[in-house]
């Protein structure tokens, strides 16, 4: 499933497309055509993302929410439409102006939605730490009254929005922390170490399309945008995260690997005992 990085990258690149525009929008697999007919011809005001969720508000007080899951993709290409242009996959919507096309294809969701019912779903997320806005006390409340492990909790999107397996498993090997520790036993300090790198680590996989956490390569990417230049990344660009029975690089222990929260966690039972 595409993490926040993914959404808000997506979201920038669909405004500068058709923020103001009045794209013409269709569902050429059938399954939104009541939906598109609601939003075709209207302004395109804002395309935003919080954590894993999609939202584009046109004029009118219209919101298209759009959730991808495991296998949703909404691709934005430049050029002019045409008719004759080849149709590849099941498009549930898509976008059309002048100068732009946007398709989007296997959602979970894609719903036409008031903004009240965009304001439940923002009320039912945590803070997202790639949005200036974030209120990262809100995360830590929730956290303090769970017994769940850190490692659940992390991946719960009423807690934090946007993080995935990637990012959780990494962020807590870079801090030593332990992934099983209760969310009501986190040191303060301990929170704003996974917070505080979450907000740095994340823009980074947003001006890269990819999750780097290696911190020879976090210090590389960060000078490289420091100068204005596209960052080059190597192959790997995790500690932990798949990488099970491979030796920690930073003790030499075996990397272990446990479904925690429907995902495969990674982590290092010797370095990752702080709680």
């Amino acid at each position: 499933m595409p993490e926040g990085h993914t959404l808000f990258a997506l979201a920038r690149d669909l405004h500068a497309a058709f923020a103001g525009t009045r794209p013409t929008v269709t569902s050429p697999q059938g399954r939104f055509v009541e939906g598109a007919a609601q939003v075709s011809g209207h302004e395109l005001l804002a395309a935003s993302s919080r954590g894993k969720h999609l939202f584009l508000e046109f004029a009118g007080d219209r919101f298209v929410h759009v959730h991808l899951g495991l296998i949703g993709t909404f691709t934005v290409d430049e050029g002019a439409w045409t008719a004759e242009a080849p149709v590849v996959g099941a498009v549930r919507m898509r976008m059309v102006t002048e100068a732009h096309v946007a398709d989007l294809r296997g959602p979970t969701l894609c719903a036409v939605e008031t903004p009240e019912e965009v304001e439940a779903v923002l009320e039912r997320l945590g803070p997202d730490p790639l949005r200036a806005d974030a209120d990262p006390d809100r995360a830590w409340r929730r956290l303090q009254r769970s017994s769940r492990p850190v490692a659940e909790l992390l991946m719960d999107q009423a807690v934090l929005a946007g993080v995935g397996n990637v990012y959780r498993s990494e962020v807590l090997w870079r801090h030593r922390l332990s992934p099983f520790t209760e969310g009501r036993l986190v040191r303060p300090a301990s929170w704003r170490l996974v917070w505080d790198d979450l907000v740095r680590l994340m823009p980074l996989g947003v001006a890269t399309g990819r999750i780097v956490t290696v911190e020879e390569q976090v210090l590389e990417v960060e000078a490289a945008l420091g100068r204005g230049e596209v960052p080059r990344l190597e192959v790997r660009t995790s500690s932990v995260y798949k990488r099970a029975g491979e030796p920690c690089e930073r003790c030499g222990s075996r990397i272990r690997t446990q479904v925690v929260a429907g995902r495969n966690l990674f982590w290092c039972g010797r370095c990752q005992r702080r709680r």
